[in-house]
């Protein structure tokens, strides 16, 4: 197994996943394909037309249907997939019907695996139901980690990429827990967030960020992370954001076959629509008075093509955005859909110091950065910036000059409120000038054609906690100055972050 990181943005990354069967580019979708059944639903060469290489099959049921003959046919040759293919061993099973009704023995699953010729495959562990109780997670964990150990030779001695998920759910002690001993175990090449599907399911999106936040700042950065059950559209520009790779999910043909038609925004059903907000080959054919007049499995067959494209759609917008460096704009935008996503957006801030670490200094092809509200604050590049600034004014004494930034004139020297202050001798060779304005808070004007100083657009109406930021900076700086250097304080009536009120206040206090 190898994995090459070609591009990142955030603590997401575009790779190159090495398998037995050939190369998966990350960040990648698995469709869930049901070995029984997927045949008269969306068959398996359909979905590789689609644009999806790689699917993922279940282990168990294949054991439980065709038992030793798939030993003899092969994975691919059941479900008539040529990609990679990755199996899971039974653990959704387990979450959906009890350990009671379902039981698999770990190195007896992980045989079976490699002798049916999976290229990706996951071991036998215990998912964390997100209803259970501290004890019943903690006892997933430490019992998943026990089987993890007792198949680590199997692992080791076969050419199969075998994943070890993270087990803890809601309970990110737990999960913190499950991925420090999961490193310590040499021999497996990836990683999952185990069990987050019935979360998911109820939009708790804020709780599989802590998840995967937690998580993936412990686990080896060059292991790849697969994220069970992520199958929405909604939640994938997020989870590229804090870092998961790999996605799998049977939500395409489940939404379909209850009439759920995918867009990048939400679902809707299909009763409720009147036009179809697509291009795909379905929307291109079909209206929705015409796909409701279907029968209704020609019907759930139909809208999972359309879902699966949304899914391919999206999963090529992200990796654009990451390839930009525009993916937090991609998640501003996307928390905007759904109140539930906005949430999310918050408790992913909670650890924008991690992401800030993995993000990258210097992007090949610079775009400039959109600032849109006080969660655009928070982007990397402005933490960096701001740090940067703070460490450069502690050495600044003498004369301090701040001017009031003008978005729309960039570079700052450019801006007709320099030039003023230029030509009446406000400024002089030993001035230290500052332009201030919301988002970046100060910039000395020695580094205003420095990205991203000249290369960002932002409102010129905001909210006030932004003009705050900014107050509370400056604020600082005058206090911890005042002995050391004259401040002078350069107002402008036009804006809402310069007026003189602001600064009179501020120099009371």
């Amino acid at each position: 197994m190898s994995f090459e990181i070609r591009d990142k943005d955030l603590a997401g990354r575009i790779g190159r996943l090495k398998t037995k069967s050939g190369y998966i580019e990350t960040p990648a979708f698995f469709p869930v394909i049901n070995p029984v059944k997927q045949d008269r639903e969306v068959p398996a060469d359909k979905i590789m037309s689609i644009g999806f290489n790689q699917v993922i099959t279940n282990a168990f049921i294949i054991k439980q249907v065709f038992g030793d003959r798939a030993r003899e046919l092969s994975v691919k040759k059941i479900i008539n997939f040529s990609g990679v293919v990755m199996t899971d061993s039974g653990a959704y099973q387990l979450l959906r019907y009890g350990k009671d009704r379902i039981r698999i023995e770990p190195e007896e699953i992980a045989t079976y695996q490699v002798e049916i010729g999976s290229d990706i495959a996951v071991i036998a562990d215990i998912p964390t139901r997100d209803d259970s109780s501290y004890e019943e997670a903690k006892e997933s964990v430490e019992e998943t980690l026990r089987r993890a150990r007792l198949t680590i030779e199997k692992v080791r001695e076969s050419d199969v990429l075998w994943v070890l998920p993270i087990q803890g759910g809601v309970y990110v002690d737990l999960v913190a827990r499950s991925a420090r001993e999961a490193s310590k175990i040499e021999g497996y090449g990836m990683y999952a967030i185990g069990s987050p599907v019935t979360v998911l399911e109820k939009y708790g999106f804020s709780k599989i960020v802590d998840m995967v936040a937690v998580a993936k700042s412990i686990l080896p950065l060059d292991k790849p992370v697969h994220l069970f059950g992520g199958g929405h559209p909604l939640i994938i520009p997020l989870m590229v954001a804090l870092g998961v790779d790999t996605f799998d999910s049977a939500s395409y043909i489940l939404y379909a076959r209850d009439g759920r038609y995918m867009t990048e925004e939400g679902t809707y059903k299909i009763t409720d629509l009147e036009y179809l907000p697509c291009e795909c080959e379905v929307c291109s054919r079909y209206t929705p008075k015409e796909l409701i007049e279907l029968e209704e499995k020609e019907r759930a067959k139909i809208l999972a093509v359309h879902n699966l494209h949304v899914i391919n759609r999206e999963l090529k917008r992200v990796k654009t955005a990451l390839k930009e460096g525009r993916l937090w704009e991609l998640i501003e935008e996307r928390a905007r859909t759904h109140p539930s996503l906005r949430e999310a957006l918050n408790t992913l801030i909670k650890y924008v110091d991690w992401i800030e670490r993995l993000d990258p200094r210097f992007k090949g092809d610079a775009h400039a950065i959109f600032l849109y509200d006080t969660t655009s604050y928070h982007r990397p590049e402005l933490i960096r910036h701001r740090g940067l600034i703070r460490s450069i004014l502690k050495e600044r004494r003498g004369k301090i000059i701040l001017l009031p930034g003008n978005p729309d004139e960039k570079p700052f020297r450019n801006s007709e409120i320099y030039r003023v202050a230029l030509s009446r001798g406000v400024i002089s060779d030993e001035s230290h000038v500052l332009v201030y304005l919301p988002y970046f808070n100060l910039v000395p004007v020695e580094l205003d054609q420095v990205y991203p100083y000249a290369q960002f657009e932002m409102p010129l109406t905001m909210e006030s906690q932004l003009i705050n930021y900014m107050t509370e900076e400056i604020s600082k700086l005058i206090s911890e100055k005042t002995a050391e250097a004259e401040i002078t304080i350069l107002t402008c009536s036009k804006y809402a972050w310069s007026k003189q009120e602001l600064f009179k206040n501020l120099v009371k206090q």
